[in-house]
């Protein structure tokens, strides 16, 4: 049985440096460089087991030194703090100088840390942990971080208005359950459900909460992308993965497949998941600004509306502005603009006076839109199945060559198309 070197106070800091050294040395020897693509598929899924293993015992005792050091740097200490005598302004400052990782990671390794380590009451006495069951199955290695922080997160929110037995007992299952195979997202779903059956009242409180919390905002631009902040209340977050989901998944798509656009199935997407996600949203947005029962403005659907030079609109080149947005739009994105919702001449002198207005061109009508849409079906990309409703219709051959609007040369095309 070997000696906890580490835990001797009279061993020199030098001395425990060289046992993690000879540690890290030895996994690497283990592992050298890019050994791993050498592995095959059982010893890859071996190693990954193995260094989760290593890597549980590792996150244990990161977490109980970070709570060490938080516990003695308290601010009654003034500036005999241990982060204030090292010229740190907070426990995880100091954390972060010696271990090169973000104050956030330091004070959420802090913070778990204090949830699973021993403590002592005010007369000296020693107490167990506030999660004892976690910080046992840590210690043993049976436990993961990010487990872990889940169930003390979760049950640390109602441990002052749950009953204690019922509390102890929450604990107990949840960690039985991630060190019997539960993944940590697993393990917040249960933990919610344990959340809510021990602080029923909770859930209203949340909800109020919630509600004042709710928000969507517009950031700002940042290299030609237009970004938001949103929080959103749970059954709208839902609503709204329902209607993403119901665009991107080939199983509740509503677009029929033809035996050509069912060979077409194969076409692989490049886009990213969250592209996909993105351009979905965008046809939905797409649709709702089309619906009949969307507000009107001055008696009209919301429009959109695109400022470009005329010359280098027939040019091709230049940019192009949107009304409310700062940053300019590319040459191509105006021209998709103008294909699908039409082009509507202003002419101004110098100082800005309008001189004339003339009446929206090449865009298709209504009911030009409906009968490309039962034509066609859907988005006209090869394995796209976004519905007609949901696209826009652009000209096959361009306005600007001589292409007629007519729906011969009309195709419903979505968010995908137009962005690339």
């Amino acid at each position: 049985m070997s000696t906890p070197i580490v835990s001797e106070a009279a061993v020199s800091a030098d001395a425990i440096t060289a046992v993690f050294d000879a540690l890290a040395a030895q996994l690497g020897e283990v592992f050298p460089g890019s050994g791993v693509r050498g592995l095959g598929d059982e010893g890859l899924l071996a190693a990954v087991r193995g260094v989760e293993v290593v890597g549980r015992r590792v996150d244990a005792l990161r977490v109980l030194l970070a709570a060490e050091v938080m516990e003695r740097s308290p601010k009654g200490l003034g500036a005999g703090r241990l982060s204030a005598r090292l010229g740190c302004r907070t426990p995880a400052e100091l954390i972060a100088r010696v271990t090169q990782v973000s104050e956030a990671t330091a004070s959420r390794r802090a913070r778990l840390g204090m949830a699973v380590a021993a403590r002592d009451s005010l007369t000296g006495e020693a107490l167990p942990a506030r999660f004892p069951a976690v910080a046992e199955a840590m210690a043993a290695g049976r436990l993961g971080e990010d487990a872990a922080r889940v169930i003390v997160s979760e049950l640390g929110a109602v441990e002052h208005r749950a009953d204690p037995g019922d509390w102890v007992a929450a604990e107990a299952a949840l960690v039985a359950d991630a060190v019997g195979g539960f993944t940590a997202d697993q393990t917040r779903v249960q933990a919610l459900v344990w959340k809510t059956a021990l602080d029923p009242d909770g859930v209203e409180v949340d909800a109020e909460e919630a509600m004042r919390h709710r928000t969507l905002v517009r950031v700002g631009c940042r290299g030609g992308v237009v970004r938001y902040r949103m929080e959103l209340m749970p059954e709208i977050s839902a609503k709204l993965e329902q209607a993403i989901a119901a665009v991107v998944s080939p199983r509740t798509s509503p677009v029929f497949l033809t035996d050509q656009e069912a060979l077409q199935q194969g076409v692989p997407d490049e886009r990213s998941s969250g592209q996909v996600r993105h351009d979905a949203f965008a046809s939905l947005v797409d649709a709702a600004t089309r619906s009949a029962d969307i507000a009107s403005m001055g008696g009209a659907a919301p429009t959109v509306l695109v400022r470009v030079d005329e010359h280098d609109l027939v040019a091709g080149r230049g940019a192009g502005w949107i009304d409310g947005v700062e940053d300019p739009v590319p040459m191509a994105a105006v021209t998709q603009f103008a294909c699908a919702g039409g082009i509507q001449r202003l002419l101004t002198n110098t100082e800005g006076r309008i001189l004339s207005l003339g009446s929206p061109e090449r865009c298709f009508t209504p009911q030009q839109r409906r009968a490309i849409a039962a034509r066609d079906g859907g988005c006209a990309i090869p394995g796209c199945r976004i519905p007609a409703s949901w696209c826009e219709v652009h000209h096959v051959r361009e306005h600007s060559q001589g292409g007629p609007t007519h729906t011969d040369n009309g195709v419903p095309l979505c968010a995908k198309r137009t962005i690339v």
